[in-house]
């Protein structure tokens, strides 16, 4: 049961009474988020220790890593801001559109992603959600051959869904069910207008029922306030989610979001410690603008409370070479380390 016993004030000095009070089941409040939000970034190692503690206590050293493949890709009928994906602005993003993949594709990709160290693999299709009927028969189809080669565990990020077509990923094998909830409620309608939030919060809920384990975030420099960003953590922890991947935009030419500056490397490990602190337990993993936004900082966010990354190429953005991810977690000494 989460603490009755206030959090800690935020001082001038060491944070570890806050890594203290989460230890020990506290949950801190939107006020208290705010706040650590709007530290001076020269506060931003005391509080990125202070995230090392609480992930080292709940988590360990354990990497986790999370492979991907864009199994249909554009003409997606929604209007999200940062999506080179949607049919309103794919053209002017110039981003390659084709429809959903073969079984056979599906798997190679999974074997594909073995190889980048991935323990995990998402199939990710660009469209509002998935019905019953050929594609999720065709996607359940290429979950039973990668379960059943047992070298990766097979996740799906299909859009928003119901009850009946998460039972069916279930059945299939499916570990993991992704959607993100993009930003706080507050601030949605400003990112997306064809799809309302609480769909996409209704869906991990569906995927939760079904017994699957769920992935749920978001994306951070959207033009959200520090507010905005704390109301975001405190809805995904109320998911209580297995997993979160956090991203930093990445601005693409022809979407309304591009010339949106990228996040300064502190603050954005800033933002990864204060979403540890509002969620302990979960796997958080930075996934998109990791090198754009963290630079030469990348190897602090595993300091700064992630215990992993999205490793390979992202859904329209190049990721990290091979032989860069298994330098950075071998250097780091991290257990789960990638393997040649």
């Amino acid at each position: 049961m989460p603490s009755s016993i206030a959090a800690p004030r935020i001082t001038d000095g060491p944070l570890t009474d806050l890594a203290e009070f989460v230890i020990s089941g506290g949950e801190i409040d939107l006020d208290t988020a705010t706040a650590l939000l709007r530290l001076p970034t020269e506060r931003a190692y005391d509080l990125m220790y202070a995230a090392y503690l609480v992930k080292r206590h709940f988590l360990g050293d354990q990497l986790h890593r999370c492979g991907i493949v864009n199994i249909k890709s554009g003409n997606c009928g929604e209007d999200c801001g940062f999506c080179a994906q949607s049919v309103f602005w794919q053209k002017e993003a110039g981003t390659p559109t084709y429809g959903l993949m073969s079984t056979d594709q599906m798997v190679d990709a999974a074997r594909e992603s073995v190889d980048h160290g991935a323990t995990n693999f998402g199939l990710v299709a660009a469209w509002k959600g998935i019905k019953k009927g050929p594609q999720l028969d065709q996607i359940c189809d290429a979950i039973k051959r990668i379960k059943a080669e047992g070298r990766v565990l097979p996740d799906v990020s299909l859009g928003v869904a119901g009850p009946e077509e998460m039972a069916q990923l279930k059945d299939a094998g499916c570990v993991v069910y992704h959607h993100n909830l993009e930003t706080s409620s507050s601030y949605y309608s400003q990112v997306c207008t064809t799809r309302p939030w609480q769909e996409n919060y209704d869906t991990i809920k569906h995927a939760k029922a079904a017994g699957m384990e769920v992935c749920c975030g978001g994306i951070f420099g959207m033009g959200e306030n520090m507010r905005q960003r704390a109301e975001f953590m405190l809805e995904i922890r109320s998911l209580r989610p297995e997993h979160v991947p956090l991203n930093f935009l990445v601005s693409v030419h022809g979407t309304p979001l591009a010339g949106k500056q990228d996040i300064k490397p502190l603050e954005a490990l800033m933002l990864i410690a204060v979403f540890r602190l509002t969620n302990p337990t979960s796997d958080i993993f930075v996934a998109g603008g990791r090198i754009q936004n963290l630079r030469q900082l990348q190897p602090f966010l595993f300091m700064a409370g992630a215990n992993g990354m999205m490793v390979g190429n992202y859904l329209t953005t190049p990721g990290r070479t091979r032989e860069m991810d298994i330098e950075l977690v071998a250097d780091l000494g991290l257990d789960g380390a990638i393997h040649g």
